[in-house]
């Protein structure tokens, strides 16, 4: 293994392959998350099926191996089927999918034709071109990689001077257009560019893959930041990085294919993106809502022993408690979810029981459910006005309470609550215990 791990860093052609896939990953990274943005993903995975041909036609043109050939032929062969997808579109009345699809399948098809033709030549086995379907990186020889990495170059090169530009074509290309940014020709460098990140990475990641490529560290990227400028960084990081780990994992093995291992580096960093993202991760966001679950079920008990405790209070009656069941029946909610809740509350000294299956609200409670009911009730007595409060927008700020509105719209609010018959009662301290008092609420101050 040590010298496994030697001849990496003595191998000039190792060297030069570990160049190629770094500045392959990063310019894969950058491009891709236009790509991404733009909702353009399935035309990286058409460019890549499409250029077969024109790798094809270059070989029977050129009658040898030669990667700038490959190119030039696997760049207009992309170009071409881009041209095709975007006039199916326009002239009929095919979807974008379906056009993208269609394309692919017959430049292909095509491909795999002429692949066929070349390999039954006397020099067809000579040709290369079988590493372009699964890609064979251990095959680039100095001047490929050469020529590999000054195109993503240039394309990285061209995408950070251009950034504000394919921003704001991404983002709002009506305002890009009514500025007098030419949106056509960006819309055309950026396909170009996509062309270009693809067709360099043919030979190491392979036709079939290279849409994973372009697509996957733009994606892993996007679980981690809301901006775009921080996104195009964090692809360029993930996509270099995959390149660079999966060259030498691929190195270190015997027989493992680059390109697949590429993709596969690129795959395990998506999913610790998915799983573990700060922001956007589904670890963290199961857990937001376990806890957003868990605090609306508190409310929910509290504002049903609240509720019955002020129907009683209204009929001049006082309990030793309201029972399970009637919660349960009141506002649904699973029994084990009920006991939990309970026994929490009763640890904060919210409720306590007073018989078998029997609770009632504390007077820490009673002031608790309280505040949380004015809420609620607050909020439904908005929902039915809310066209008259729509500038609030209450529902879109998770974080604003109703009660840090203007105090002239809560006193609105009052008024809509007294008038429906939902202003909620201020019972005294001791209704429990069954002595009556008949103080109703004043105001939302509790004055």
């Amino acid at each position: 293994m040590s010298e496994t791990l030697v001849s990496i860093w003595t191998d000039a052609n190792t060297q030069w392959v570990l160049i190629g896939t770094l500045l392959l990953g990063l310019a894969s990274g950058l491009i891709g998350s236009f790509a991404l943005l733009k909702k353009q993903s399935l035309i990286g995975d058409a460019m890549a099926h499409a250029a077969l041909p024109g790798i094809c036609i270059a070989f029977l043109i050129h009658g040898a191996k030669s990667m700038s050939w490959f190119i030039i032929g696997a760049a207009l062969s992309g170009l071409l089927a881009t041209f095709f997808i975007e006039k199916i579109i326009k002239l009929s009345r095919i979807k974008e999918d379906t056009s993208i699809g269609l394309v692919l399948s017959v430049f292909f098809g095509f491909g795999i034709v002429l692949l066929t033709y070349i390999n039954h030549q006397n020099n067809g086995n000579q040709s290369g071109i079988d590493d372009f379907i699964f890609g064979q990186a251990a095959s680039l020889v100095g001047t490929d990689v050469k020529l590999i990495s000054a195109v993503a170059v240039l394309l990285i090169i061209i995408t950070v001077i251009l950034f504000k530009e394919l921003k704001l074509l991404t983002f709002d290309p009506q305002f890009a257009q009514g500025i007098g940014l030419p949106t056509s020709f960006l819309n055309g460098l950026l396909m170009t560019l996509i062309v270009g990140v693809v067709v360099i990475g043919l030979q190491a990641v392979g036709v079939i893959l290279m849409s994973a490529m372009l697509i996957t560290p733009a994606i892993a990227a996007r679980y981690w930041t809301e901006r775009l400028d921080h996104m195009v960084i964090i692809a360029g990081a993930i996509g270099a990085f995959s390149g660079v780990f999966g060259t030498l994992l691929s190195t270190t093995t015997k027989g493992m294919p680059t390109g697949p291992l590429i993709i596969v580096a690129a795959t395990i960093i998506f999913l610790i993106s998915m799983v573990f993202a700060p922001k956007r991760g589904l670890l963290l966001k199961a857990i937001r809502q376990s806890r957003l679950r868990k605090q609306v079920a508190r409310e929910q008990v509290l504002q049903t022993l609240y509720d019955f405790t002020e129907q009683e209070y209204k009929q001049y009656k006082a309990r030793n408690g309201f029972h399970e069941q009637q919660m349960i029946k009141k506002r649904p909610i699973s029994n084990h979810m009920l006991q939990k809740i309970l026994h929490s509350l009763e640890k904060e000294e919210l409720v306590r029981r007073t018989g078998d299956a029997l609770w009632c609200l504390t007077e820490k409670g009673l002031i608790e459910a309280y505040h949380i009911t004015l809420r609620n009730r607050l909020m439904e007595v908005y929902l039915m006005n809310e066209m008259n409060y729509a500038h609030f927008n209450i529902r879109q700020d998770q974080s604003m309470d109703l009660l840090q509105l203007p105090e002239k719209v809560l006193t609105e609010l009052q008024q809509l609550l007294k008038q429906y018959g939902r202003e909620p009662l201020v019972l005294p301290e001791n209704i429990n215990s069954g002595k009556r008092s008949y103080h109703r609420y004043a105001s939302l101050g509790g004055k």
